[in-house]
């Protein structure tokens, strides 16, 4: 029985591939350090905060939480990949291969980023990731499911934290990563 080829490489984001991301409510990223010892990360992202700058640049918000492992690999290596998944409709799977850089709240390129984002409370950094290469695959085993809602418990959470509240959260639980990596959290409130 001949094996029927699923998955194709691209060089780019083409427009159908945009319209499938830009439909997409969940998005997962994952990034590693580059130490053999050190830990893999894959994180859920949501909120509206994925956008496709162009077929080969991509950026999302990334709102102060738990830890900051992304930001910590991408600082040391550049490496992250980026996947959507089909959850209704026809089973599909998208995988962005970027080289990727942290934007910092204050730096010089913050006003054009966050601007492309809504408005929410914990703004921590934009990542932007150069797309090396995007690959599909089939999707076929991603199970059906139906988004009743966004959740609104990190929104509400970073609300009452309040912006010194973020400050002081990120200052105690995001300046390193889980492998001992730097991160660019910064002093600075919204």
């Amino acid at each position: 029985m001949e094996r029927e080829n699923v998955g194709k490489r691209f060089l780019e984001i083409t427009p159908e591939l945009q319209s499938f991301i830009e439909e997409q409510s969940l998005f997962f990223v994952g990034s590693a350090p580059l130490s053999a010892n050190g830990h893999v990360n894959v994180s859920p992202k949501g909120l509206d905060t994925f956008r496709v700058l162009g077929p080969r640049r991509v950026a999302y918000l990334d709102l102060t939480g738990s830890g900051n492992e992304t930001a910590a690999h991408v600082m040391e290596n550049e490496r992250l990949t980026i996947m959507f998944c089909a959850f209704s409709g026809p089973p599909k799977i998208v995988r962005l291969y970027c080289r990727a850089r942290v934007v910092a709240h204050g730096s010089q390129e913050w006003p054009s980023l966050i601007e492309q984002f809504p408005s929410h409370s914990g703004r921590r950094q934009v990542i932007v990731g150069n797309v090396e290469f995007v690959q599909t695959s089939c999707g076929y085993a991603v199970p059906e499911m139906k988004l009743v809602s966004q959740r609104k418990t990190l929104t509400r959470w970073a609300e009452v934290k309040g912006d010194e509240g973020l400050v002081e959260y990120r200052r105690t639980h995001n300046r390193v990563s889980l492998d001992a990596l730097e991160t660019p959290v910064t002093d600075a409130s919204e």
